[in-house]
């Protein structure tokens, strides 16, 4: 028997849902077949009528029909005050369904930064949060202890938009009931694990603080242009973007999008400093060592680094 999958888009822009999309190898269908998954709802693919949707639905909730895998794309809405009635399917509120789907299934997912975090609208009127976390803080909207049926707690899958292949390759791992290590945020540490700076092609020049201070340059990009790779763990330089790029190799700084505070208030391409020194430092560096490392290091760059190709 097939296990079965609900994928719900509850406060989102469907980013991660066209994430999925790009998958390639294997692609979506390929992905479906191989793990024998049947897609009982997807609101972008499947064409149940209403009344069709409210039958699987409470077959669901009854218990008649199981459901193997929740995933869920976007925050969950709880305003205004609680009835989180400004995000509803069918004139009720999309937080109730996902609590009584939860309450079903054997695993749930959170995929992309809004449903594992609460993203964009975590701080804002319509009351959003995440799934098991409100931005760092553990809890969220189904609670700090909620266990899916298989025990696992809601996996999260950050990312503005989530990863294909760590979306993909986190189904096929639940799938075959293989041990998922998580890091503090419930993030898989297989894609997790990395800073984005560790595969970042421009560490050369970061370790020689070799800066990059207008787009175009080749140099760093965290001491002036707001780069999150240091500090920001994510698969974007593991696995790449459809196995070809990342901002950083594009020379675009990265913003972030899998940290739970994303987005920041603060400017994307500007990086905080006093006396030219990032407030926030690399992890796994205090401010001490920093100092005297990156003086040095900058008067020991090579000249092939300084002599980097600027802007024509």
């Amino acid at each position: 028997m097939p296990a079965t999958l609900y994928w719900m888009q509850a406060g989102a822009c469907g980013g991660d849902t066209w994430s999925l999309l790009s998958l390639e190898s294997p692609d979506l269908a390929q992905l479906l077949e191989q793990l024998e998954l049947q897609v009982l709802w997807h609101p972008s693919l499947s064409n149940l009528s209403a009344a069709e949707h409210d039958q699987l639905v409470e077959s669901i909730t009854s218990g008649a029909t199981p459901l193997d895998f929740l995933c869920v794309e976007g925050s969950v809405i709880q305003g205004p005050g609680g009835t989180g009635m400004f995000d509803t399917s069918g004139g009720r509120a999309k937080k109730d369904l996902v609590a009584r789907l939860a309450a079903r299934a054997r695993h749930v997912i959170a995929v992309g930064t809004c449903a594992s975090f609460g993203g964009l609208c975590a701080d804002g009127a319509t009351e959003a949060t995440g799934l098991q976390f409100h931005k760092t803080r553990k809890g969220g909207f189904l609670g700090e202890g909620f266990l899916a049926g298989s025990g696992l707690p809601v996996v999260n899958i950050p990312g503005c938009p989530a990863h294909h292949d760590a979306v993909a390759s986190t189904l096929a791992a639940l799938a075959a009931n293989a041990p998922l290590q998580l890091n503090e945020h419930n993030a898989p540490l297989e894609h997790f694990g990395l800073l984005v700076h560790q595969g970042c092609l421009r560490n050369e020049y970061h370790e020689y603080r070799v800066e990059e201070r207008d787009f175009g340059e080749r140099g760093c990009l965290f001491f002036h242009l707001g780069c999150r790779g240091p500090l920001a763990y994510g698969p974007c330089n593991k696995l790449l973007w459809n196995h070809r790029s990342s901002k950083t190799r594009v020379g675009v700084p990265c913003v972030g999008c899998t940290e739970p505070s994303f987005p920041k208030a603060q400017p994307f391409f500007s990086t905080r400093a006093l006396a030219e020194i990032p407030i926030e430092l690399p992890h796994g560096v205090d401010r001490a060592h920093y100092l005297a490392y990156k003086g040095m290091a900058a008067a020991a760059a090579p000249e092939r680094l300084k002599r980097r190709k600027t802007r024509v």
